[in-house]
């Protein structure tokens, strides 16, 4: 069966590629993933077997852009939490100093200005959001104007002005912990922090949340994936009242995900056919 096998399609980061997978699968031709993060393979590995690599980065940038902004509400308005007190038992009134914090007019700092960037920006705009960014590149000026945003240059100016941070980047080697201890203590107190870049962008925020160094933070990922059930410091962050927790659903609706399928179908049918693969990655 294994000499059988031409083509893998990745839809789950688990899924292990290694030496003995690809030594017993003497036909494979292609992986093809299904999204555009690829830091759960080894390329230059899979390379040296002759197997051509794929990724899936068609335009999903809306649904996950949609995401980030359906966090940002979520912590900032405590609706998981009021969910709960709603449905409490014995539950008569919520209690007055339930507050949560304003959206309209905040200061927005947005860290990664590529296409979901942008798009989160779009739509800040209709809230009467101040938007700042720092990319590795400026907006064009029209670009800025359009979503009157402001680009820093420093990182740091922008963690201190920011009622909301949001962290839009891929994990690479340079953004790897890319919010840390130094980074948090840099923020207002009354700060939110919202990530769905690699989980280890953001360095265990649980003692930053406990110490009131940052008021809430809202992860679509988290590092380790999923958190360990297990009675240490990680563990922390599933009883935290002060922060959110979703388990990747930036792409997780009916039409992005048939994009991603229908992408990776045609880089494998490519690959099978000899034919140049649309969105084929080479190793750095």
């Amino acid at each position: 069966m294994s000499k059988k096998v031409q083509a893998i399609y990745l839809w789950w980061h688990k899924s292990v590629i290694d030496q003995e997978l690809l030594q017993s699968l003497p036909n494979l031709k292609v992986i093809a993933n299904s999204g555009v993060g690829m830091d759960h393979l080894d390329l230059k590995l899979v390379a040296s077997f002759g197997v051509k690599v794929a990724n899936a980065p068609c335009d999903v940038s809306g649904s996950t852009a949609d995401t980030e902004v359906a966090l940002l509400l979520a912590s900032a308005r405590r609706l998981v939490e009021g969910y709960h007190v709603a449905i409490s038992s014995g539950m008569e009134y919520c209690e007055a100093d339930f507050l949560g914090v304003e959206v309209t007019g905040a200061t927005l700092r947005i860290n990664g200005m590529g296409s979901i960037g942008y798009k989160i920006a779009l739509r800040a705009k209709a809230f009467e959001m101040n938007i700042l960014y720092h990319n590795r590149t400026w907006r064009k000026e029209q670009e800025e104007q359009a979503v009157g945003t402001t680009y820093c240059k420093k990182i740091d100016s922008l963690l201190q002005k920011a009622d909301f941070v949001m962290v839009v980047v891929s994990l690479t080697p340079l953004t790897d912990e890319l919010i840390g201890k130094r980074e948090m203590e840099l923020m207002k107190p009354a700060a939110t922090l919202i990530n769905i870049s690699g989980g280890t962008i953001q360095n265990c925020p649980a003692t930053a949340l406990q110490t009131g160094v940052i008021r809430a933070a809202a992860l679509e990922v988290t590092y380790p994936e999923p958190l360990p059930r297990l009675p240490s410091l990680l563990i922390t962050l599933l009883k935290l009242e002060n922060i959110i927790i979703t388990p990747h659903l930036s792409i997780k609706t009916g039409k992005a995900t048939y994009m991603i399928t229908e992408e990776a179908a045609e880089n494998i049918l490519a690959a099978l056919n000899g034919l140049p693969i649309p969105s084929e990655v080479l190793p750095s």
